[in-house]
């Protein structure tokens, strides 16, 4: 049984997916301990034979499902313990896995952070610092690199909370997410990337919005006062303010003040049920 299952979900990337598997078996023990694990995802060029051709064992999709899809596939065919998963475009130096290996001696998911601006133009940039600010702020915790696709974990932890992941391109957020707020360790390794080979699949307007929502859920499956007490205090200051005004210029408390202050009140006892739902979740899964 191999220790480490080193997994590329891909979908047309013929065009580098050999030098890929290649670049990977150069610097993969000769013990055989690694195992190569292409997920061609529904691919219309040679992505998977080219794959296959060069060395590795290829689960195939029937047809396009997604990034998150064809992550979901490669944890569920992998045979370690231990797994890393990096993209299959040629942007991320295989030379880099052992050093985020290395580190789950103490961690259970390592993120490979990029530095700032690497691998994109500048609205790419900016898109990745709002989710990096907006994961910081729901999860507790400076996280500098929320969409890196380059990380190492332990199985067990990732399939745990594989239901939660979606089909499409923000499974990294909602596993580095769903790991921290359960408690696990979770650590960052700083990594240099190349430009990829070909056009990025991913398109900042259409997937951004994508990305706020599920982290928004998430947060809501297991920190949901994160969302609900500043809700909650943004409609009781508005309230407040709204009263305040008309008893200072017409001498009387409105309607709509007292509505907002009652609906701040309602807010926060929902998010503290929810609260307490999560906290519920945890017990019993421990």
């Amino acid at each position: 049984m191999p220790a480490v299952s080193i997994i590329l979900p891909a979908y047309n990337e013929a065009q580098v997916i050999g030098e890929v598997v290649d670049r990977i078996r150069a610097v993969a023990p000769d013990d055989g301990s690694w195992e190569i694990l292409v997920v061609d995802d529904g691919s219309d060029d040679r992505t998977g034979d080219i794959a296959q051709r060069h060395g590795a064992r290829v689960v195939r999709h029937p047809y396009n499902k997604g990034n998150g899809a064809a992550v979901k596939s490669g944890l569920r065919a992998a045979a370690a313990e231990r797994i890393c998963l990096l993209d299959a475009d040629g942007q991320h130096d295989p030379r880099q896995i052992e050093m985020l290996l290395c580190r789950l001696e103490t961690y259970d998911l390592v993120i490979g952070t990029r530095r700032r601006g690497a691998g994109g133009g500048v609205t790419r940039w900016f898109g990745n610092t709002m989710y990096n600010w907006l994961a910081s702020y729901l999860s507790g915790r400076r996280i500098p690199d929320v969409t890196s696709g380059f990380r190492a974990a332990r199985l067990a932890p990732m399939m745990e909370f594989m239901p939660l992941y979606p089909n499409g391109f923000s499974y990294p957020i909602t596993s580095t997410l769903a790991l921290i707020k359960a408690g696990y360790n979770v650590g960052f390794e700083p990594i240099e990337v190349s430009r990829r080979v070909g056009t990025s699949k991913i398109r900042i307007l259409r997937d951004g919005a994508r990305f706020l929502i599920i982290a928004l859920r998430i947060v809501s499956l297991f920190s949901p006062l994160r969302v609900f007490l500043p809700v909650s205090g943004a409609m009781l200051a508005l309230g407040a303010g709204y009263g305040i005004w008309n008893v200072m210029a017409y001498s009387k408390i409105a309607n709509g003040a007292v509505l907002l202050c009652l609906s701040s009140l309602f807010v926060f006892l929902i998010g503290l049920v929810s609260e307490q739902i999560a906290l519920m979740r945890f017990e019993r899964r421990e």
